[in-house]
């Protein structure tokens, strides 16, 4: 009898990776395949999962041609250069955020992908959030009318609990910034509600990170968004303790909204000419790291979109160039603080 499951094998077995391994294994139409990490089984705490485990992409390939799907879920500036060895050996690939840490990175990418016609998943989970999915319908379907201002903060704790010495958090060339590894997630709800932006203007500080990492902690940014309106991201990861917030505020031409919490996930504040409130589903709670929280659990979409796509039944949620273009954003603004100049 032939399997129909679609065939995953995850690359990566640290938190997101046995985020990303659980959520295959629970779905009916998927079956985990193997592991891929440096690490050795024993480091790793995977043995529940009952598969192989390989110390390369190669390896792992190499003895489990039946793979259909690889996810890559290491850290963020080994994303570009592990999901093209995987799409050579003509696989899909699901790939955390960020693709890679640079518009040219994600290029390669695309272009490997296209090569060899290969689907490229890039997992922004918080689009599939009660409170988002409602702010795409407001604004997509202009019931909050012309969009004036948007405003995206971003205040969260990320402290000597996080960034441990001799890891890959904190780094340029492994890690990436801020706005990549922790602060991405909100930009693409940005960009996939607003679109685009220009004229970017910033301000940037490390107030609590001098010695545990290469890059600023916190920023203003604003900037004007293509199809119109303007915004600014104000973002943070020097708050004492815990994390504070993740919210955006829209001001339209009809009505203004406000949607908060610590994930961006509680809708605060409503005032639509004309429109009434839905009541939304519950949101799922955030993924837990033990002393730090990130965004929201939402991980199991992901893995029935790869499914419904690769069945033909509908498209990916989130596509390579709209995870491409929330890294030439992120890669823009990260120009200013330098003081490069935007092409």
């Amino acid at each position: 009898m032939k399997d129909n499951k679609v065939k995953f094998a995850v690359v990566g077995a640290g938190h997101i990776g046995k985020r990303h391994a659980e959520m295959i294994f629970r779905n009916k139409e998927s079956k985990l395949v193997a592991f891929c990490d440096v690490k050795p089984a024993q480091d790793l705490n995977i043995e529940h999962y009952n598969v192989p485990l390989y110390d390369s992409i190669e390896a792992l390939l190499t003895a489990h041609p039946e793979t259909d799907v690889v996810n890559i879920c290491t850290p963020n500036g080994l994303h570009s250069d592990q999901a093209v060895i995987a799409i050579e050996h003509n696989k899909h690939v699901v790939v955390e955020k960020p693709i890679g840490l640079s518009k040219n990175k994600c290029e390669g990418v695309i272009f490997k992908a296209l090569e060899k016609h290969k689907h490229v998943f890039a997992v922004m989970q918080n689009r599939y959030s009660p409170p988002s999915v409602w702010l795409k319908d407001i604004v997509s379907n202009k019931i909050i009318g012309d969009v004036f201002m948007v405003q995206v903060n971003c205040y969260w704790n990320r402290d000597e609990r996080y960034y441990k010495k001799g890891g890959w958090k904190g780094t340029q060339y492994l890690d990436g910034g801020t706005l990549f590894t922790q602060f991405s997630h909100f930009i693409d709800i940005m960009y996939w509600l607003f679109g685009d932006i220009e004229n970017i203007q910033g301000k940037f500080n490390d107030f609590t990170h001098k010695e545990s990492t290469d890059f600023e902690d916190s920023g203003f940014v604003s900037f004007d968004f293509i199809n119109g309106g303007m915004g600014s991201i104000n973002y943070s990861t020097a708050v004492w303790g815990t994390n504070l917030e993740s919210s955006i505020t829209i001001v339209g031409r009809k009505g203004s909204v406000k949607v908060g919490g610590q994930y961006m996930n509680e809708v605060e504040y409503c005032n639509i000419d004309g429109y009434e409130m839905p009541e939304l589903a519950p949101s799922n709670p955030p993924n837990d790291y033990g002393v730090y929280k990130g965004s929201a659990a939402n991980h199991h979409y992901i893995i029935e979109n790869v499914v419904d796509t690769l069945k033909g039944r509908t498209s990916a949620t989130t596509n390579a160039l709209e995870g491409l273009k929330v890294v030439e954003i992120i890669e823009r603004i990260y120009n200013i603080r330098d003081g490069r100049k935007n092409l």
